[in-house]
């Protein structure tokens, strides 16, 4: 069959039998046009619209705003609300905030992918427990591998349920995440297990130090925050899990391998997830098998991502805008327990946060469209 039209003798135009659309940051953000500003205020207001696309504007500014308040109160009322006082400055932003950030970070990075994993607190204290016993027996550095090792290998028997059941990730981490907690009372019993002398020295240099004005903690969200925005927002392999969360179909029509994407997202989460409980291990000494302890950090590790202008459905997210979310909800938290709230405000909190900024998010992203 040819080409040509009749009494024509240039070739017909083809046209595409099957065009698959890819609406997601990994073709859509920092895409750059010929109409680009060229002054440097055009240039800036041309980038600040992708930040806000991923909510870290938005929620950078509630942070600012809230910081001042903060601030004027303290000045006010020192003894009050004493939210200056370097012992709580110390607690709050070098300690509480670094390790829920990076909490934030697995659960945010996950999600992005479009999965959960609601074990996040079992595999902590699961971790903790085999990090602790590790450290005591063989020493530090084996201690570490063993615990962050326990993470991926938990997160990832997680990720192979569900990437080759397809079992909703909701159903099947809940449900592991009761496995893990009885893997941990199976492992060390019902007695919290304890750091001794084991955690003088490196340990205690490296995880829980007081450097006067901030605390290793503050270091560790640092470094890793900085590979992270690299990973997710300069690599191919961020791009692919943008891709895979937001239109999995269309990922696979460019040929993205989504399950090896998927299984790659839980594996960073549990890897984040068991050096976070090294930071808490070290931290307080002891963890508590059970799940108990440490139950907590799964709902505010999601609010932490959602606040920071994550999607729930996937594809959409920044490593900024978690950060700062996790800031904002430990100086909420902060802030309450410096009023003197009762403890239940803390979660009462927590949930309409997240549903507040799950619309907020979804209103956001439409605009940023």
């Amino acid at each position: 069959m040819s080409d040509k039209t009749p009494g024509n003798s240039s070739p017909r135009k083809q046209t595409p039998i099957l065009e698959v659309p890819l609406p997601t940051e990994a073709v859509t953000v920092r895409r750059k046009t010929g109409g680009e500003p060229d002054t440097y205020l055009g240039r800036l207001a041309y980038n600040l619209q992708f930040i806000r696309g991923r909510g870290a504007l938005e929620i950078s500014i509630v942070l600012v705003v809230l910081l001042a308040g903060y601030v004027i109160a303290s000045l006010i009322s020192p003894t009050g609300f004493a939210f200056l006082n370097p012992n709580n400055l110390s607690g709050v932003i070098s300690q509480s905030v670094p390790v829920l950030a990076i909490l934030g970070l697995a659960a945010g990075i996950l999600m992005i992918a479009g999965e959960f994993d609601l074990s996040l607190g079992a595999n902590i204290t699961l971790s903790a427990i085999i990090f602790i016993q590790t450290s005591e027996a063989a020493g530090l550095w084996l201690g570490i591998a063993a615990g962050v090792g326990t993470g991926v290998v938990v997160a990832l028997i997680n990720g192979l349920i569900v990437v080759y059941t397809k079992i909703p990730s909701f159903i099947a981490t809940l449900g592991m995440s009761f496995f893990w907690m009885g893997a941990g009372i199976f492992i060390n019993g019902t007695s919290p297990a304890a750091l001794t002398t084991s955690r003088e020295g490196t340990m205690e240099f490296l995880f829980a130090h007081n450097f006067g004005s901030f605390r290793s903690q503050l270091v560790w969200l640092l470094i890793i925050g900085v590979v992270a925005w690299f990973f997710v927002h300069r690599h191919r392999l961020g791009n692919h899990i943008f891709a895979v969360g937001g239109n999995p179909a269309a990922a696979e029509a460019i040929s993205i391998n989504t399950k090896k994407v998927k299984l790659m997202s839980f594996a960073i989460f549990g890897g984040l997830v068991g050096f976070a409980s090294i930071l808490i291990a070290v931290r307080t000494s002891s963890i508590q098998p059970g799940g108990t302890a440490t139950e907590d950090f799964t709902l505010f590790a999601i609010a932490a991502a959602v606040v920071g202008g994550t999607s729930l459905t996937g594809g959409r997210g920044s490593v900024i805008g978690i950060i700062v979310g996790a800031a904002l909800i430990e100086l909420i938290r902060n802030g309450l327990l410096l009023a003197k709230a009762p403890g239940f405000y803390i979660t009462l909190f927590v949930g309409v946060t997240i549903v507040i900024a799950a619309i907020f998010n979804k209103l956001m992203e439409g605009k940023a469209r």
